[in-house]
C-alpha cells in the first residue's frame, strides 16, 4: 500500500521558531551581520504571511515568490532597493537554508529612481560641526573627514587608528572588504584625548572580566582579544548589554541612533535647510575631493565602492563654477 506523502506543516507560532533557528544557524556559519539576518527574517515572515494558508516555504517556490515580489512593486509601491532586499532574503532562504534553489523569477520590477545625493558646501559642514562637541563631533568629523559609513565609524577598533601614518583601516566594510582612509589631522588631538578616557573604561571592564563584543569566530581564534585594548571600540556604549548572539554581558559600540539624532539637531541649529543626515557627510567628503581635483578612482577606493559607476554619481553634484549662467553674461 502506498504511503501518503508527508506534508510540511505551515508557518505557525509553533513552527516559526524552528525555521528561524535554521536561518540563524546559516547566517552565523556565513558570518553575516546581525542586521542583515534581522532584515532577511522580516521578509521571510512577511512572505509566508502573504498567503492566507501560511504554507511552509518548502511547499512553495518560484510562482509564490514571483507573486509576492509583484505585490510589493504593484500594490505596496515599494522602492527598487526594498524589492531587491526582499528578493535577496527569499533567494537566501531557498538556496542556503532550504537547499531548494529558485529558478526563474518573473516578477513585476519596482521602478528604480535615480536621485542625486544631497551635498553640503564646505561652509555648511563647518557650521554644522561647530554645533557639535565631544564624541558626536568626533564621529561626524570621521564621516566627513574620512568618508566613513556610519556603522564603519561605530565599529572602529582602537588598533585600526594609526596616528603616526595619519590613516584609519576600515575592517570588513560593505562587501566584507578592508580599505585605508585618511585620518584628519584637525581631529587627531581631540581623538587622542577621547581615547585616554575610553581606556579608563576598558580598564574597568577588564577588571570586571567583561569582554567587548566581536565576531564569534574571531573571539574563538583570539581568545584574549575581547579583553585587550587594541580590540576595544573607539566609541563604546556607556552601558554594558547582553550580546544577542552569545547571551552574555558585553560592552558594545555606541548605538548609531545617538549620532543620527546629534547630526539632525546640529543641522537644524546651523540653519541648514537641506535634507541632512549622517550619509550626507560622506557624500560631501567625496564631492569635495572631486572638486579639489582628486582622481575619481582614488575616491572610489576611499569610499570602498565596488563599481566605478557608483562613484561617478558625484560628478553630477560637484560645483559647476566654470559654467556661467546666461543671466550673468554681459
Amino acid at each position: 500500500m502506498n504511503q501518503p506523502a508527508l506534508q510540511t506543516p505551515p508557518i505557525t507560532a509553533s513552527t516559526q521558531p524552528r525555521l528561524k533557528a535554521m536561518v540563524h544557524d546559516v547566517c552565523r556559519r556565513r558570518h553575516m551581520a546581525i542586521r542583515t539576518e534581522e532584515a532577511y527574517w522580516h521578509y521571510i515572515v512577511a512572505f509566508c504571511h502573504f498567503f492566507k494558508d501560511q504554507r511552509h516555504p518548502r511547499d512553495m517556490g518560484e510562482a509564490e515568490v514571483t507573486a509576492y515580489l509583484t505585490h510589493l512593486a504593484v500594490n505596496r509601491g515599494v522602492s527598487a532597493s526594498t524589492q531587491n532586499l526582499a528578493f535577496n532574503a527569499l533567494r537566501f532562504l531557498y538556496l542556503e537554508v532550504l537547499e531548494k534553489p529558485l529558478a526563474n523569477i518573473d516578477a513585476m520590477r519596482a521602478k528604480r529612481t535615480r536621485r542625486l545625493p544631497v551635498v553640503l558646501s564646505r561652509e555648511e559642514v563647518k557650521r554644522m560641526l561647530s554645533k557639535m562637541n565631544g564624541q558626536h563631533w568626533l564621529i561626524a568629523s570621521l564621516l566627513y573627514g574620512s568618508g566613513l559609513r556610519l556603522m564603519e565609524a561605530m565599529r572602529l577598533r582602537v588598533q585600526d587608528v594609526d596616528f603616526d601614518r595619519r590613516q584609519i583601516v576600515v575592517r570588513m566594510g560593505k562587501g566584507n572588504k578592508d580599505r585605508v582612509v585618511p585620518l584628519p589631522g584637525a581631529m587627531a588631538g581631540e581623538l587622542h584625548r577621547h581615547l585616554a578616557a575610553v581606556e579608563r573604561l576598558h580598564q574597568q571592564d577588564r577588571g570586571d572580566k567583561i569582554p567587548c563584543s566581536m565576531e564569534p569566530s574571531l573571539a574563538r581564534k583570539f581568545q584574549l582579544a575581547p579583553f585587550t585594548w587594541g580590540w576595544f571600540y573607539v566609541f563604546p556604549a556607556r552601558q554594558r548589554a547582553i550580546d544577542p548572539i552569545s547571551n552574555k554581558l558585553k560592552r558594545h559600540h555606541l548605538h548609531e541612533s545617538a549620532i543620527q539624532k546629534a547630526v539632525h539637531e546640529a543641522a537644524r541649529a546651523a540653519k541648514i535647510t537641506k535634507r541632512c543626515g549622517c550619509h550626507t557627510l560622506r557624500h560631501s567628503f567625496a564631492t569635495h575631493l572631486l572638486e579639489a581635483g582628486r582622481d575619481i578612482r582614488t575616491i572610489q577606493e576611499l569610499l570602498g565602492h565596488k563599481d566605478l559607476n557608483t562613484t561617478m554619481i558625484y560628478t553630477h553634484v560637484m560645483s559647476k563654477e566654470a559654467i556661467i549662467s546666461p543671466m550673468d553674461m554681459a
